[in-house]
């Protein structure tokens, strides 16, 4: 990608706390494009400089599955925003999982892609809960992504991931606790930020099979290529 997001603070108020953004409050999860490339169109070199300068600084948690000392190692970059991912683990991850993560042939590792606030927002609830329950959680907000992601207003879709959240087990209080915290959602985006472009990363959902980018590509083509890396 030729630019990176720059991190944009706003302030909005939901449920009478104040809530911080990353994003100006144009952008709209109904629209939401696969290529982060036109993501990036709108930047200020000074803001992306300060960005990269906070990245090496963020300790954010990979969510992996499977057996880390694997011969094959998959990364997945998606967006909680991304039709395309959230029919990739309604499907393709579901196989994956049963052939390669449980039994341990496979060690594989989401990372998180940012295209607007709102699938930061998911990220955030999506970590709230902690990493044993991270995918079970991610699970969740993919399955209701037609429905929270296009709820309409920031304060509606904002309620609907809350109902995710506490269909999953957390608190009222943590969920709030998890929305608010400003350091993080700084650290998170710095952390794509970085991550993207060290791995080149141009649209959703892309894969690292043993350091080699793939684009999205059907199940048994995935598999074939694990299996030649696993030889």
């Amino acid at each position: 990608m030729s630019r990176l997001l720059a991190v944009l603070a706003a302030v909005v108020v939901i449920g009478g706390a104040a809530l911080y953004l990353m994003w100006p409050a144009t952008d709209a999860p109904t629209n939401v494009s696969s290529d982060v490339s036109t993501q990036a169109q709108t930047l200020d070199s000074q803001e992306t400089q300060n960005t990269q300068a906070t990245a090496s600084d963020s300790v954010i948690a990979e969510m992996a599955l499977g057996n880390p000392d694997a011969p094959v190692t998959v990364i997945e970059y998606a967006s909680f925003t991304c039709p395309h991912c959230a029919r990739f683990h309604a499907e393709g991850f579901k196989q994956l999982k049963s052939d390669y993560i449980d039994s341990g042939k496979i060690n594989f590792i989401y990372r998180e892609v940012y295209f607007d606030r709102y699938g930061l927002w998911a990220s955030m609830i999506a970590r709230c809960a902690g990493p044993e329950k991270f995918f079970g959680m991610a699970d969740l907000i993919y399955k209701g992504q037609s429905e929270w992601a296009r709820a309409g207003e920031p304060a509606a879709i904002i309620d609907q991931l809350r109902k995710l959240g506490r269909l999953a087990g957390l608190g009222g209080d943590q969920l709030e606790a998890c929305l608010q915290d400003e350091d993080k959602a700084r650290d998170l985006v710095a952390w794509y930020q970085q991550n993207a472009e060290t791995d080149g990363i141009e649209s959703t959902p892309s894969f690292l099979i043993n350091g080699k980018k793939y684009a999205n590509m059907p199940y048994d083509d995935m598999a074939r290529i694990i299996d030649e890396a696993a030889k």
